[in-house]
């Protein structure tokens, strides 16, 4: 198997849905001659033309209706927002419309579109590049949330994503995109969307966590074991929205012990929806505390502070053994 980054993984995702179906239409801005703003779209334009790669004018709103009326009259667009701190400007769109119609026609009209963007920090990006808005869209009745935290798995999610009958929110991490490479197959991969993954066994305590807080979560898991001796679970939760909770209320049930991490801020955010859904249905289980380990409740800071807002190795690790400790 080939070893490709996040970036060509994607690339690979579209290229393939592109050549099985012709319903499958790229659109947005600099999507084509460009190849996209980080090269997702790369080449696409040259193997299927400029009516399924489409360049658009800078208006995010256009991009995201004209997805929606595509997607309502047979078609699958691919839209891409260059970067998710832009979405706004499609909010009415996306949380009016997309997210609506199948229920306000009684499932005679779906809306089968895919929304890319790149989220998150870690690349000393400009003011609205780097958010981590995630919770906007899970909140969202209709929409479904998913963030890859590799290339192996952006792959087969952004195939299952375009093949969904449901409008997706497809938020793909800016630090990621060339950070490491993995094996991805050339034969078809999907995963099921709402479905969660234990990437590492453990029996002492659960770390949750998705995108790129995933790795730094896997180095703390590493660094608990060998400064230690605990053997920590990990889960990949994947999609947001549906919510996997079978998995990490069963891993809270047998360690007794939990960590969210994620680096959107911490207020409201994904990790005290899931120490909800724990405290539901783990709660006689645990053994301490829900410990989160988050963004903070600011905007995301300019270069020099960045990796301080960041949720790090360091303050994962301590948060897990101030829980170990209780």
């Amino acid at each position: 198997m080939a070893k490709l980054t996040m970036v060509q993984a994607l690339n690979l995702a579209l290229a393939q849905e592109m050549q099985k179906d012709d319903a499958v239409i790229v659109l947005g801005e600099d999507v084509g001659v460009d190849g996209g703003v980080f090269r997702v779209t790369e080449g696409l334009i040259e193997k299927f033309g400029a009516e399924r790669v489409v360049d658009t004018p800078l208006a995010e709103s256009g991009i995201v209706g004209m997805s929606i009326g595509m997607a309502v009259y047979g078609l699958k667009p691919v839209c891409e927002i260059q970067f998710s701190g832009f979405t706004y400007q499609a909010f009415h769109q996306i949380e009016n419309h997309a997210a609506r119609l199948r229920w306000r026609s009684q499932g005679r009209l779906h809306v089968p579109m895919v929304l890319r963007t790149p989220y998150g920090g870690g690349v000393r990006a400009l003011e609205h590049h780097s958010e981590s808005r995630e919770a906007f869209w899970a909140h969202i009745p209709g929409l479904k949330m998913v963030i890859p935290s590799g290339p192996r798995n952006a792959r087969a999610l952004l195939v299952s994503a375009i093949r969904d009958p449901d409008p997706v929110i497809f938020y793909e991490s800016k630090a990621l995109y060339r950070a490491f490479r993995e094996e991805v197959p050339e034969a078809e991969e999907s995963l099921p969307l709402g479905a969660s993954q234990v990437v590492r066994k453990g029996k002492d305590i659960t770390l949750i966590s998705y995108g790129a807080m995933l790795r730094p979560t896997l180095e703390a898991a590493e660094r608990l074991a060998a400064e230690d001796g605990m053997e920590a679970e990990v889960i990949d939760l994947l999609t947001l929205a549906p919510l996997d909770d079978t998995q990490f209320c069963a891993s809270v049930q047998k360690t007794g012990h939990a960590v969210l991490v994620n680096e959107a801020p911490r207020s409201f955010g994904p990790g005290a929806e899931i120490a909800a859904r724990i405290m539901e249905k783990s709660f006689f289980y645990l053994e301490a505390p829900i410990a989160r380990v988050t963004g903070f409740d600011v905007t995301i800071p300019y270069f020099s502070l960045e990796h301080s807002y960041l949720p790090g190795v360091q303050r994962i690790l301590t948060a897990a053994r101030k829980t170990l400790e209780h």
